[in-house]
């Protein structure tokens, strides 16, 4: 059975050492230490295994305990209907906050549309307002004037 070292799965998986100590802090990797005083981690193809599942949650979006709960399900009894109900629970979950996300996102990116095209309309007005004024006739509105009444009408 292969055995990798920390620098072997950071640069597979294109991540620090740091961040696989952060995953094994967190539980999510438990690999044996040998060596004087235990100071050299070993990862198992377990260990690498639940290190390419954990990326792969976060890839998903997914928070580090729900991606424990889905790996250390991973090492359970193949109970897989129990496995992919659960799975399911938390893809839905997740499907939800990001369609939500995806809404306050549509309704920011109208607002910023709007407010693009007002600043476009007063930048029209306002040349046209220059180009009266240099005529030697008044505008019949300021740039300011109008940029209040728009505000108000918003």
């Amino acid at each position: 059975m292969p055995n990798y070292t920390i620098t072997e799965l950071a640069r597979e998986f294109d991540i620090t050492p740091r961040a696989i100590r952060f995953y094994e802090d967190q539980g999510l990797l438990t690999p044996k230490r040998e060596g004087a005083g235990g100071r050299t981690r070993v990862y198992s193809a377990r260990e690498r295994t639940r290190l390419k599942l954990t990326l792969r949650g976060k890839r998903l979006g997914l928070t580090l305990s729900e991606i424990k709960s889905l790996v250390d399900m991973y090492e359970s009894p193949k109970d897989s209907a129990a496995q992919l109900n659960r799975f399911l629970l938390v893809l839905a979950r997740h499907r939800e906050i990001l369609e939500q996300q995806r809404e306050d996102l549509e309704v920011t990116l109208a607002e910023i549309e709007a407010h693009e095209a007002q600043c476009r309309r007063m930048l029209e007005a306002g040349e046209a307002g220059a180009a009266s004024a240099a005529a030697g006739k008044p505008a019949k509105k300021t740039a300011a004037k109008r940029a209040a009444k728009q505000t108000e009408s918003a």
